[in-house]
């Protein structure tokens, strides 16, 4: 196993860590739902679909997260959750990967050309934002609620729009989404703060988490995963972005959204995390298959 990820492209691939890559494509595949009221964007669409998404996936978070490496080294070294990341092991220099950085960051650029300039503008805001995140002096990871805003910002927003974009105008994308989007990406992102708390604390890395205690970001976070959930049963009731047709099923799952976000967040860990995601999921489901029929 080890002689294997010592290969450059298996190492390259660990830094932009797969298993994030969902975390941007599902908004964004939702986007290109909303757009074209359809499960797969039309024919001659494709093709720059699918540039989108090795854009959103890989490349992205591959610049992002070698950037974030760079700059977290110090906290990575005591925090367990990060103990096979590459640059921590050693299979990888560090002047190697900001090489790396360079290169995914202006493949993703030149990438993002081909599905259109609004494309481009998106990607490089995203590519200054993940800069800035981790990136002295701004480092708002270091920054209690700019961390929180950024995240949700790229993962909820930016994200489908990123989506949308492929076919439709940016400028037509809408905000209704979008704010959903950016609370239950804020909601999400929260206890993630909480996870790597004692090696943030121990790095001087004053995080969300760090300046405000873990009662109150579980707190904030239900406030935020309620008021998400509140906003989309209006919209259902008013029958705008979300149809009517979902009303029903969202006023049955709403308490369970609710307390299963309450109870998995209490003391988080990436694997209530990831059962959360597949628990919203499901309304997720649903949602696009409304949306379609």
């Amino acid at each position: 196993m080890t002689a294997v990820l010592e290969r450059p492209t298996a190492v390259l691939v660990a830094v932009s860590r797969p298993w994030f890559w969902p975390v941007s494509w599902v908004p964004a595949y939702l986007g290109t739902v909303l757009a074209g009221h359809a499960w797969l964007p039309e024919r001659a669409d494709m093709p720059r679909a699918l540039v989108a998404l090795l854009v959103l996936g890989p490349l992205i978070w591959g610049a992002v997260l070698a950037q974030n490496d760079l700059q977290d080294l110090r906290s990575d070294r005591d925090n367990p959750r990060k103990a096979t990341a590459p640059l921590v092991t050693g299979a990888v220099s560090a002047k190697r990967l900001r090489m790396w950085y360079r290169w995914i960051a202006l493949t993703a650029v030149a990438a993002a050309l081909y599905v259109g300039p609004l494309f481009v503008l998106g990607v490089a805001g995203v590519l200054l934002l993940g800069w800035a995140y981790s990136v002295p002096p701004l480092r708002l990871k270091t920054r209690p609620g700019w961390d929180v805003a950024v995240n949700a910002l790229v993962v909820g927003v930016v994200s489908p729009a990123a989506g949308w974009a492929i076919t439709r105008p940016p400028w037509e994308f809408p905000w209704q989404f979008g704010l959903i989007g950016l609370l239950f990406a804020a909601a999400l992102y929260v206890p993630t703060t909480v996870t790597d708390l004692a090696a943030d604390t121990g790095a001087g890395d004053t995080t969300f988490a760090v300046r405000f205690g873990p009662r109150f970001a579980h707190r904030l976070g239900v406030a935020l995963w309620g008021a998400a959930l509140a906003f989309s049963v209006a919209c259902a009731w008013l029958d705008v972005l979300v149809p009517r047709s979902t009303l029903v099923p969202q006023l049955l799952m709403t308490p369970v959204l609710l307390a299963g976000y309450a109870i998995l967040t209490r003391r988080p860990t990436i694997t209530r995390m990831a059962v959360l995601s597949v628990l919203f999921g499901i309304p997720t489901i649903g949602f696009a298959l409304a949306y379609i029929g």
